[in-house]
This record gives C-alpha cells, sequence and structure tokens, in this order.
C-alpha cells in the first residue's frame, strides 16, 4: 500500500529515526535521564482529557501546526513579545486551544526533572496520550529526542500551514514541502474525525463559492442546508460546528465516510475526492483497521520532520518564552 520499507527499517531495527527522517529521534530517549517523563505527560494529558473531551482533538492539530512550521520543534508554543508576532498569533493559529494545558503538563514534567525534557517532546506525547485516551493504549510510537526551538514568526506560519481553501495541488505540494507525499496527506487528514471548524473557514462554499452568491455545487446539498442553520453569514467568525458531522468527538474513520458522501468541511477536505490516486487512498482507510495503522505511520513520519537534536536548539523551562 505505501512505500514505507525505508522509515520502517529505521524504527522498527533501530528504534531510531536517523538519516532516513528527521534528525536522531528514537524510542525511549528519556530512560536515563527522566524515566518517568512519559508516564507524567501520560498521567497529566488524560487526568485533563477526562475533564475536558476537546482537547484531543486541539493538541493533535497544534502538533500538526507545530511540525509544519520550523520542524516539531515547540515554535507554536512561543509567545509573541514587543518586537516580533509569533506563530500562535498568526491567522490560522487564532483557533487553536490548550496552550496553557501545555504549560502545566511541563510545569509538572520539570517539578521531576528540571531542564531535560523539551516542550516539542512534551506537545507531541501530550497529542498522542490526549487522542489515544479512550482507546487506553497507545495509537501510536512516539519517538523522542527532539528539542526547542527559539524563532516563532507569524509569516512562517502563514507560508508553510496548508489552507482550508487550498485544492488537491496545493495540498500536495504543501505537504512534499515537509517529506510528507499523497498518502500522507489523505491519511493525516483523517485527523478531522475529531474537533471542529469555524464558519469563516467554509462559508464562503455555503454563500459565495464563485463571487457570484453561489453554492459549492460539490458539497452534499441536505448537509450544505444544515451547515446555513448554523452560519447564518459569510461573516460569521465565531460559530463552529464539528468537523465529522456524526462523531465529532470520537476517532475514528468515519471522516473517510463523510467524505463519500460529499460531506468534506472544508475545501481542502473535498479536494481529496477530486484525484484518482487519493480517491483509491479514501477508499482504503474506509477498513477501521486500515486507518489506525496508516495514521500510526504517518504520524511518526509528520513528529520527525525538521526536528533539532543533539546540541541544536534549547530544553526551555517554560513553554511560552525561550530561556
Amino acid at each position: 500500500m505505501r512505500k514505507q520499507a525505508l522509515i520502517l527499517v529505521c524504527i522498527v531495527v533501530f528504534g531510531v529515526v536517523g538519516s532516513c527522517h528527521g534528525g536522531s529521534l528514537k524510542k525511549g530517549y528519556y530512560d536515563n535521564t527522566c524515566p518517568d517523563a512519559e508516564a507524567i505527560i501520560k498521567n497529566a494529558t488524560e487526568k485533563r482529557v477526562a475533564n475536558d473531551p476537546t482537547l484531543p482533538a486541539r493538541f493533535l492539530r497544534m502538533h500538526f501546526h507545530d511540525c509544519f512550521v520550523r520542524g516539531c520543534d515547540g515554535s507554536v508554543l512561543l509567545n509573541s513579545t514587543t518586537n516580533n508576532t509569533a506563530e500562535k498569533d498568526a491567522i490560522p493559529n487564532l483557533t487553536l486551544a490548550g496552550f496553557d494545558v501545555i504549560d502545566d503538563i511541563k510545569a509538572e514534567v520539570e517539578k521531576e526533572c528540571p531542564n531535560v525534557v523539551s516542550c516539542a517532546d512534551v506537545l507531541a506525547l501530550a497529542a498522542r496520550d490526549a487522542v489515544s485516551f479512550k482507546f487506553q493504549k497507545a495509537l501510536w510510537n512516539v519517538l523522542t529526542g527532539r528539542r526547542d526551538g527559539t524563532v516563532s514568526q507569524a509569516s512562517e506560519a502563514l507560508a508553510n500551514l496548508p489552507s482550508p481553501f487550498s485544492n488537491f495541488s496545493t495540498l500536495v505540494q504543501k505537504f512534499a514541502n515537509k517529506g510528507l507525499n499523497v498518502q500522507d496527506l489523505v491519511v493525516l487528514s483523517g485527523g478531522h474525525t475529531i474537533g471542529v471548524g469555524h464558519c469563516n473557514t467554509f462559508s464562503n462554499r455555503l454563500y459565495n463559492f464563485t463571487g457570484n452568491g453561489d453554492q459549492d455545487p460539490s458539497l452534499n446539498a441536505t448537509y450544505a442546508t444544515f451547515l446555513k442553520t448554523q452560519c447564518k453569514s459569510l461573516s460569521d467568525n465565531t460559530t463552529f460546528v464539528a468537523m465529522d458531522p456524526s462523531s465529532g468527538l470520537t476517532f475514528d474513520n468515519n471522516y473517510y465516510v463523510t467524505l463519500k458522501q460529499n460531506k468534506g468541511l472544508f475545501q481542502s477536505d473535498a479536494a481529496l475526492i477530486t484525484n484518482e490516486i487519493s480517491r483509491i487512498i479514501v477508499d482504503e482507510l474506509l477498513v477501521s483497521e486500515v486507518f489506525f495503522r496508516e495514521f500510526a505511520l504517518s504520524m511518526v513520519k509528520m513528529g520527525a520532520i525538521g526536528v533539532l537534536t543533539g546540541n541544536e536548539g534549547e530544553i526551555r523551562k517554560k513553554c511560552s518564552v525561550v530561556n
């Protein structure tokens, strides 16, 4: 199904993603320096997810948005300063949420092991542990050893993050820029099975698709009628709806069922069924076991994008500010 031999050799045989993809990340990186790190992060994450079922989608999106800008270096967690507008204040990131929870989880790790565990690793592990919580087992491996970046610029978020208005060729290029292929694009888009979309990211499909006050003809008409009851105008930027209309809090492969029904919420979702190769992948992912297996593989690849390792970057004491 996918040509993953190279990265699988790296992970399975050596337990390391080295020259294959990203820097030298490995399983159990903190075993000697902070043996309880992963357990602390898991327990802290699960405690918070039990009280807030929206966190899995929020952490997964935050991890994705981190990795697509400067690699998985925790740069999305940095606050803006007097002289710099950071990634989190870029337009595509204004709807990110849960930064305070990541800060709290990091603080718990700092109590046990000061200056050892990076914010980038905390975010990668928390995203996995949050999504996995309901399953009571880890849905994918998180290799660790990332270090934190010291640069965060809003302009880079705008330039690198895929837009909900993107067509297929634009999406393919954005993913290829990060070393990810069409398979990864379709698989990682499945993360839209949880979480919400704000009206202003798709209301053009309801009210002004070609600039003539029209509706996107590729959008399921019944679904469009429902969406219009939620999003009353093009200017609504506060209302939001579940991205997966039938199971917005359940991590499953239902996203692909909705795509086949022409109920993909964003243009970037609908784009996945405009190409023959991606349509074939969508059909394969209608099998639940296939989706979970492929999602695990693509998350390992995404988690290794442009990582800082060794003596690069730093280990931030607080995730929101550089040391």
